[in-house]
């Protein structure tokens, strides 16, 4: 059975994974992180937070979806107190990124590590788009 996939790739790793697969209606984006432009990493768990969020807007919008499209998210932590001593900055941001309190499943997951030591924050998102 082959599966018909819409793939959108960018980034110094393009070529060895996809920021978003579409199947059908569902789209599986790839973990996002909060970095700059310059590919950099502020210190600040709310601020790498928005700039995660930022590019799983990106992402969403090369599948012609919002916000409004996702179902579910994962937030990957490196500090789980440092996210919960901050947990309503973090949703503020959150809610503000959504334009509204989210209608969407969440889990929140303590790791080790993330790929950069300086990234405290991954957020990977589940969408269903028309």
């Amino acid at each position: 059975m082959t599966i018909s996939k819409k793939l959108f790739r960018s980034g110094p790793y393009a070529d060895f994974f996809s920021q978003g697969v579409q199947v059908g209606n569902s789209l599986h984006m790839a973990g996002q992180v909060g970095t700059d432009a310059a590919g950099v990493a502020p210190n600040d768990l709310v601020e790498q937070m928005s700039l995660a969020y930022g590019h799983v807007q990106n992402v969403l919008a090369e599948f012609n979806a919002t916000m409004d499209n996702i179902v579910d998210e994962t937030w990957f932590v490196t500090d789980i107190d440092e996210c919960m001593g901050q947990v309503e900055a973090l949703f503020a941001e959150r809610q503000r990124r959504y334009g509204k309190i989210p209608e969407v499943s969440q889990t929140l997951v303590q790791v080790a590590g993330l790929v950069d030591p300086s990234f405290k924050i991954e957020i990977k998102c589940i969408a269903i788009t028309d």
